[in-house]
């Protein structure tokens, strides 16, 4: 079954994964923390194969813990290795992580001010005829 949207729930974290037709945007909500942040790595992994840009939407996050930064640079790592390029909106939550942890600004962040909003053009939500299935065993 092809569908343009992959969801998977771990605790208390949903990630859901939405298609257009060159970048996938992965939502993140709720709390990301040690007993979720490797779902939501190997999550982004298996999308970077489907896509060669990705944004990581983390806007409808309240939490980050470290094992969440930790996850953040694993998914730099796996989009480096599967040629895909990838940036984040962060919440205000992970922004202030980033500020201790990233104060040189590693990971790439996207800003959606003016014509960066233009990078979520054509991602819809619902059934796209040619989409890529993405799921985890939970």
């Amino acid at each position: 079954m092809s569908v343009s949207q992959a969801w998977q729930k771990s605790g208390t974290a949903e990630f859901t994964a939405r298609w257009g037709p060159s970048t996938g945007v992965i939502i993140a909500d709720g709390e990301l923390d040690a007993a979720n942040a490797d779902l939501l790595a190997e999550f982004v992994h298996r999308c970077s194969q489907h896509r060669d840009r990705l944004v990581l939407d983390l806007r409808g996050l309240e939490f980050i813990g470290t094992a969440g930064f930790s996850a953040l640079h694993r998914i730099n790592v796996a989009c480096s290795e599967a040629q895909a390029d990838w940036s984040m909106i962060p919440s205000a939550a992970v922004t202030r992580l980033l500020q201790i942890c990233d104060p040189d600004g590693s990971l790439p962040i996207l800003r959606l001010d003016g014509d960066a909003a233009g990078e979520l053009d054509g991602v819809q939500p619902g059934p796209i005829a040619a989409g890529p299935e993405v799921a985890l065993a939970t």
